[in-house]
């Protein structure tokens, strides 16, 4: 069995964070690790209050993982803190294995989860680590300092963060509008094209958690970037179709859709 690491915050309600990318390997056959940066109290509703878990413990829980237990992948979400992103980067120099940087800047209902401190240490230390990067449309116009609009925008926001140090770059398009959903990977200077039919679904919290999880899962399992990426996607895609209520606002997606279906369970609402 393979082993995947995710770094990054939790969400008390179990939809995204550490608490998402978990469920996500187990539903994908990979065992799950974590090092948690930060603990939120957040709902359905929206995140309510955040704490950073100390940079030294940060350390301790990295150390005590790499020094026992061989990682196959490693996911980083939510890493809030200047001095913990410095320490997470030093750990991972040592690291020979795949690494997905999901830059979680801010929660789907708007609350900031990276101070402007932190946003630059990312880009100075954990970017150039990355095997893969997957910010959203916001998180990507952050980072390079000018508006997303369309494809064409798009493809030359790509192009522009790609000047950094890292490796490739899945922009990821669902905030702009259309009956198609697409996804732009930016790889050894050529652009590929992920579409698929938008879904209209309301309970959608943790997709993009969920998503760079799921492509940490694959290429720990031995796949190429593109298939992760595909698969990840088509994963996510029946996640978000499955995706059911719970409390009085953004449910969460369905990371495990498919043993439930197995077991005959139909009714998702």
């Amino acid at each position: 069995m393979k082993h995947v690491l995710t770094i990054a915050g939790s969400d008390s309600s179990g939809g995204a964070g550490i608490q998402a990318d978990l469920k996500t390997f187990s539903a994908l056959g990979v065992y799950g690790m974590s090092v948690l940066t930060a603990v939120t109290a957040q709902n359905t509703l929206g995140v309510q209050a955040v704490e950073d878990v100390s940079p030294r413990l940060v350390e301790a829980q990295l150390t005590s993982i790499f020094s026992d237990i061989r990682v196959d992948a490693v996911k980083i979400g939510m890493v809030s803190n200047q001095e913990t992103i410095q320490i997470i980067a030093k750990q991972l120099k040592q690291c020979d294995a795949p690494i997905i940087l999901d830059p979680v800047m801010v929660a789907k209902g708007g609350h900031g989860l990276l101070r402007k401190d932190a946003e630059q240490a990312l880009l100075e230390h954990l970017l150039p680590l990355a095997t893969l990067v997957t910010p959203n449309i916001p998180e990507i116009e952050r980072m390079i300092g000018r508006t997303v609009q369309s494809l064409s925008d798009m493809e030359q926001a790509t192009v522009e963060l790609a000047k950094r140090p890292g490796g490739a770059i899945l922009l990821k398009g669902g905030h702009l509008e259309g009956q198609q959903a697409i996804d732009l990977l930016y790889t050894q200077g050529n652009h590929y094209v992920y579409e698929q039919k938008r879904l209209t679904r309301q309970h959608t919290h943790g997709t993009g958690c969920t998503l760079s999880a799921a492509i940490a899962a694959r290429l720990a399992q031995g796949d190429s970037l593109y298939d992760s990426i595909m698969y990840a996607k088509q994963y996510v895609t029946e996640a978000i179709r499955h995706g059911f209520a719970l409390g009085h606002g953004i449910g969460p997606t369905h990371h495990f859709y498919e043993l439930w279906r197995e077991n005959h369970v139909t009714d998702y609402s």
